[in-house]
């Protein structure tokens, strides 16, 4: 006979077993409900940033994918903070201006318009963004309806395609091949088919995203296949959504702006970023810059939205312009030593592959290098849907513990196969 504590057991876990099992048909039926945007449905939740970001946290390797760096930031960088800190102004701690805090603008519209050599209006020309992300949404949804047809340039940044796919585009891809099979390449030997550009221009296409200097392959595009492009947007009434976030990062080859060509101002929006001219991606602070006609959209967005960034950040990243801006056509300014600074460790990084067995592509800017690993062993124990080259980062990721590029490189020699 059982107890009567235990029946009284037995009779609650009745009760709080009958609720799981109605609270998880609610649940059911509030996912079910709540599911996706069916805009957002084709995009998904994964993001390969978000993967690999976690998966070197966890196994304590080095996080070579994200464009973040690993040494310190411009050093009065550091400086203009402790400035802005110390000051008593009770405003760098309140809202600021939603197109961007007016100190910041008047330092973009200076800066840049001695780059490009036209006058830029701060006050509508100029639209401060929460990092070149931000830029790039803004930028995307504002021009963006049902049924257009958007050319994207591959290899692309990953956030092109689903912001597009979001705002009810259809991507157009083009891609960049190498024109040789030597051993060692850069990334001016990889270009697009003019045939193939062309074709990609139809009645339905609103934009072209273009990355210059490219991320992830480092081309610099050159002046003329900048032209080729502007062409085309001119002919077609297109507008260029121009990401030149690694603009001062270049090694061999001078960046050219895409709004200096003729007639391309009109119809271009130029994205930069505080992340790369700083060093500091953690400022997460980008900015736009176009005609005030295709501004007023983006910032319709941003209002819309964000409706404006951290007044004390855009405080110290217009100081730190306002002495940059002060040095910008001497050799101590470090929109141009930063890119002397990488260099040797890109050089390093190309020998370190070589000797690996690898085909390094070497960029002409930016941060990354890609590599050829079709010579690699195939097997890396991993999802078999998944691509090879996601499976050889998850395979160093988890199966070594070796933290250094030598080290690296030897145990890529290891699985070297003829």
């Amino acid at each position: 006979m059982l107890s009567q504590n235990l029946k009284g057991l037995i009779k609650n876990f009745g009760k709080s077993t009958s609720s799981v099992i109605n609270q998880r048909k609610m649940s059911n039926s509030v996912n079910k409900h709540y599911d996706f945007n069916r805009k957002y449905s084709p995009v998904g939740d994964k993001n390969v940033w978000v993967e690999f970001t976690a998966l070197a946290r966890d196994f304590k390797a080095v996080n070579l994918g994200q464009g973040f760096p690993d040494y310190d930031s411009v050093k009065y960088l550091n400086e203009k903070t402790l400035e802005c800190a110390k000051e008593s102004s009770n405003l760098l701690h309140q809202y600021t201006r939603s197109p961007g805090h007016l100190r910041l603008a008047n330092a973009i519209a200076n800066c840049y318009g001695k780059l490009t050599g036209r006058d830029i209006n701060p006050l509508n020309e100029v639209l401060v963004t929460v990092g070149a992300y931000g830029s790039l949404f803004n930028s995307l949804t504002s021009f963006i309806s049902e049924g257009d047809e958007v050319i994207i340039i591959e290899p692309f940044y990953d956030c092109y395609a689903p912001i597009s796919v979001i705002a009810g585009a259809k991507c157009v891809f083009v891609p960049l091949k190498p024109k040789t099979d030597r051993e060692m390449t850069t990334s001016a030997d990889w270009s697009w088919d003019t045939k193939e550009l062309e074709a990609a221009f139809s009645p339905k296409t609103k934009l072209i995203v273009i990355n210059t200097p490219n991320n992830p392959l480092g081309k610099v595009y050159t002046r003329e296949e900048l032209q080729q492009i502007a062409d085309l947007c001119i002919k077609h009434n297109t507008l260029c959504v121009s990401d030149e976030v690694y603009e001062h990062i270049t090694y061999d080859r001078a960046h050219i702006r895409m709004a200096t060509l003729p007639g391309m101002w009109e119809r271009t929006i130029t994205v930069g970023s505080a992340g790369k001219a700083f060093s500091s991606t953690g400022a997460k602070l980008g900015w736009t810059i176009g005609p005030k006609e295709l501004i007023r959209l983006c910032q319709s967005v941003h209002n819309n939205s964000i409706y404006c960034c951290p007044t004390f950040i855009q405080e110290v990243i217009a100081r730190c312009f306002e002495l940059e801006l002060s040095r910008l056509d001497t050799d101590e300014c470090y929109f141009k030593s930063i890119a002397a600074e990488l260099k040797p460790k890109r050089d390093r990084l190309a020998k370190l592959l070589i000797d690996a067995g690898l085909k390094p592509v070497i960029p002409e800017g930016g941060y990354f290098m890609l590599a050829d690993i079709s010579k690699i062993a195939p097997n890396f124990h991993s999802d078999e849907n998944e691509c090879k080259d996601s499976k050889f980062v998850k395979y160093l990721i988890k199966e070594k513990d070796e933290n250094t590029l030598e080290k690296a490189a030897e145990i890529l020699k290891n699985l070297h196969v003829d």
